[in-house]
């Protein structure tokens, strides 16, 4: 299982990666694995606000839906169409194709509240 040190991670298994004052944010290789195969991605639309620790779409599987829940607070400047007709590379690249949203971040201090990738595995390997 992958935790590239590159990114942040919060308790809800979503990852997060920033450029300047975009943040990517996609689930951990962890969570996916934990639901099986994706089957279908729901995001919000380009505009939208999210709101830290507050739902912004769900991920379904042959097991379950589960929601997703926002990593950072920002606008929605950019969504991952590549998801609605791949589900499935949520499996098979959670970190590099599958990347979900990007945000423009409305509050940087809110990176310090997420894990590096040293305190997450530590987290998913209790």
């Amino acid at each position: 299982m992958e935790f590239p040190k590159n990114l942040r991670y919060s308790e809800e298994h979503e990852w997060v990666r920033v450029e300047g004052n975009k943040a990517y944010i996609g689930i951990t290789s962890f969570a996916q694995s934990e639901l099986g195969d994706i089957v279908f991605v729901e995001l919000p639309e380009v505009g939208a606000t999210i709101q830290q620790d507050e739902p912004f779409g769900s991920v379904e599987s042959v097991k379950t839906v589960s929601e997703l829940y926002a990593p950072v607070t920002g606008k929605v400047v950019e969504v991952n169409g590549e998801l609605e007709d791949a589900p499935e590379l949520v499996n098979s690249s959670p970190y590099e194709q599958a990347w979900m949203i990007v945000v423009e971040l409305s509050d940087t201090a809110e990176l310090d509240k997420l894990m590096d990738a040293d305190k997450y595995e530590a987290m998913v390997k209790e």
